[in-house]
């Protein structure tokens, strides 16, 4: 496996240990000795126990709930591998949070994406991994190298194997205009039409379907978006397609499950058939199971990007 002499070695933090584990299992490298707690007061404190020195080290964390936790979990681990002298430090982040603050929608608002991008730079981090960007111009708010992960091509794979190509009975949806260009280049790949939900959000995590773009009667439609936070536009976006656009049945899919406040009871009560999320965060431990949420694992594509990344090989074939 190693090419040029350097050592590999891949550690997690507490936020998805599931998925590191997959990831570590995927690549046959097992995870690095290193344990991350807090003191009595809630400061992380992270301890690493084997040496890193020279290493090409990949740090696993999504920046999921509870979000300001798992950020500075991840800086502190960051610090940690530059103060003991790693060779290159990569911020594998499957999820990475405050993405959705990437402009001034208005006066006096900050760029928080911008300021989480400087923090993990300045932490000591020399490349991020990471996984459908609520917006892609995110990359450049980095000085350092950014490989951005696309999630629909494993819900393609997903949806080829179980409708087939150029199925005239399917078509994709976006929930929104602003999801558009992900739902066109998704709905090419299925070999279908596009469909759009046009609406109007009155404030945050609130939405109002205002008109429905594209026929979609008597069809199964595929909804795709980047996340799942409240799923309010969610659950509207599958009401209007049904109750406006005759639907037969509303499927959806999403990157990133983020399923908090009243998420999981408006899924369960919603005109979907099936929600299918990307493990890049996990299922909230606190909640019960609700059976019409799947699962996929990213575990393979993010190995087989770190394998690249370690082996200096492009990872153009692995969106092919």
């Amino acid at each position: 496996m190693i090419r040029h002499g350097k050592e590999i070695k891949i550690f997690t933090g507490s936020s998805n240990p599931a998925l590191a584990q997959g990831i570590s299992d995927s690549l046959g490298i097992p995870l690095g000795n290193a344990v991350c707690t807090s003191f009595a007061d809630g400061e992380c404190s992270v301890s690493v126990y084997e040496p890193v020195r020279g290493a090409d080290v990949f740090l696993i964390q999504s920046t999921c709930g509870p979000v300001n936790d798992n950020l500075m979990e991840l800086l502190v681990m960051i610090d940690a591998m530059r103060r003991a002298s790693a060779g290159r430090i990569t911020a594998v982040m499957p999820y990475f949070g405050y993405a959705r603050q990437d402009r001034k929608a208005k006066s006096r608002d900050p760029i928080s994406a911008k300021l989480v991008a400087n923090l993990l730079t300045e932490a000591g981090a020399d490349r991020v991994l990471t996984m459908d960007l609520h917006a892609s111009q995110i990359q450049g708010f980095f000085d350092i190298p950014v490989d951005h992960m696309l999630g629909g091509v494993i819900f393609a794979k997903h949806y080829l194997e179980r409708f087939g190509v150029n199925n005239e009975n399917l078509i994709v949806a976006s929930p929104d205009v602003g999801s558009v260009a992900r739902a066109r280049s998704f709905a090419m790949k299925l070999g279908t039409g596009l469909a759009i939900v046009d609406k109007r959000r009155e404030r945050a995590n609130q939405s109002e379907v205002m008109n429905l773009i594209g026929n979609v009667e008597g069809k199964d439609v595929i909804i795709l978006d980047d996340m799942v936070d409240t799923a309010g536009s969610l659950c509207g976006a599958a009401k209007a397609l049904k109750d406006i656009g005759g639907a037969n049945r509303v499927f959806a899919c999403a990157s990133h499950g983020v399923l908090s406040g009243p998420a999981l009871e408006r899924i369960d009560s919603s005109a979907l058939e099936e929600l299918l999320l990307l493990d890049t965060i996990p299922y909230p431990k606190d909640k019960p199971r609700v059976e019409r949420i799947k699962y996929l694992t990213v575990a393979d594509m993010f190995a087989g990007a770190i394998q690249r990344i370690y082996d200096d090989e492009s990872l153009a074939e692995l969106f092919g």
